[in-house]
């Protein structure tokens, strides 16, 4: 993994430690459940029941104010949209170099190694993401390569022929930026797939949808239980 544990901290693979716990992995394991994906049964990921305990939970115990949502901790509808299709129709991923963007659980990534992807780098930025990656991972019987590096920051990634991005059209400026990125690749010759479930910055008018899915999702993190959701490529 280029994420690894070491003397109770989360060190990326530059070496830099992230994020000081004295045990990411127990303190994910005591406010998650190991349960299956709705839309991915054959999936299971460590998920929380509610976002805001944990995500006071997880300021508490670091001492810090402010940090982003616990997105690692769940199944968005997004996301279960791409592994569903990615497991549905593997020519996306078979025998091929993936990267996944803005991976939170590890879901998608975890899908493209079951549909029978030959490598996947799952990019997050938080350090319990990537923990949590290499927890599901394991439990999935899969290999992931979870990295921190900021792909939006300009950081160079491995040549990779398919591209999967789930839920990342939720905020303007991380939007636009994360569809510069992705239509670089794609003029590079990338596939770009993307899972999303109508989120407001998503630019739909210059997608063209491949694949639609009614998704069980918790009301804790969305407006209804059931969110349709779209899986897209770029036009």
């Amino acid at each position: 993994m280029e994420a690894a544990l070491q003397n109770g901290r989360i060190v990326s693979a530059d070496g830099a430690a992230n994020l000081a716990i004295t045990d990411p992995v127990a303190f994910i394991r005591a406010n998650t459940r190991l349960r299956p994906v709705p839309l991915v049964p054959n999936i299971v990921l460590h998920t929380a029941d509610e976002a805001v305990p944990l995500w006071s939970k997880t300021e508490e115990e670091l001492g810090e104010a402010g940090l982003p949502p616990p997105f690692w901790a769940f199944a968005w509808a997004g996301g279960q949209a791409l592994a569903r299709f990615v497991i549905d129709h593997p020519g996306h991923v078979a025998e091929k170099t993936i990267i996944d963007f803005a991976t939170g659980s590890g879901l998608v990534a975890i899908a493209a190694m079951k549909a029978g992807a030959s490598s996947v780098f799952a990019y997050d930025i938080d350090a319990f993401a990537r923990t949590a990656i290499a927890l599901n991972a394991a439990e999935n019987g899969v290999t992931i390569n979870a990295r921190g590096d900021d792909l939006l920051g300009g950081s160079s990634f491995p040549p990779a022929q398919t591209i999967l991005a789930g839920d990342i059209f939720y905020e303007r400026d991380t939007a636009e930026r994360a569809f510069a990125f992705l239509s670089a690749q794609a003029v590079r010759g990338a596939t770009v797939l993307i899972g999303d479930p109508g989120r407001s910055y998503l630019p739909k008018d210059k997608l063209r949808k491949l694949a639609e899915y009614r998704v069980p999702v918790t009301r804790d993190l969305e407006d209804a239980e059931i969110k349709n959701t779209a899986v897209w490529t770029l036009a």
